[in-house]
């Protein structure tokens, strides 16, 4: 992979950057047992570690996925609850505007035909 340095024999891997581990694995995903132990030999590593390296990428990425469905499925329930109580909402303000309506007209009712307060 060009453009991120792969750290030589100067440092352990135990020192690398995740990009520099990440880089490694990338690396050495199609080369057979015995070319990553050649790698591994000139790059001061283990092949243990590169093969960890390579189960903590995908254990990342399987991390990611589960993480991605999660929101998603959260997602699907706050929307789905947003709508409800839109309708809650949508059906309270009717009936408040219902009410509101029924008062104005006890009012002019009242005012035509007086009260029945009165009687």
């Amino acid at each position: 992979m060009e453009g991120i340095p792969v750290p030589g024999v100067v440092r352990t891997g135990e020192d690398w950057s995740a990009e520099a581990k990440l880089a490694t694995v990338i690396e050495t995903a199609n080369l057979s047992e015995i070319e990553l132990s050649e790698y591994c030999r000139r790059k001061g590593l283990y092949v243990e570690q590169v093969k960890e390296w390579y189960q903590a990428a995908l254990d990342g990425q399987e991390r990611a996925l589960v993480s991605r469905k999660a929101e998603l499925s959260r997602t699907r329930s706050d929307n789905k609850q947003i709508k409800s109580l839109e309708r809650e909402l949508a059906r309270k303000e009717k009936a408040l505007a219902e009410t509101a309506a029924l008062l104005v007209l006890s009012k002019k009712v009242g005012a035509i035909w007086g009260s029945n307060e009165d009687d």
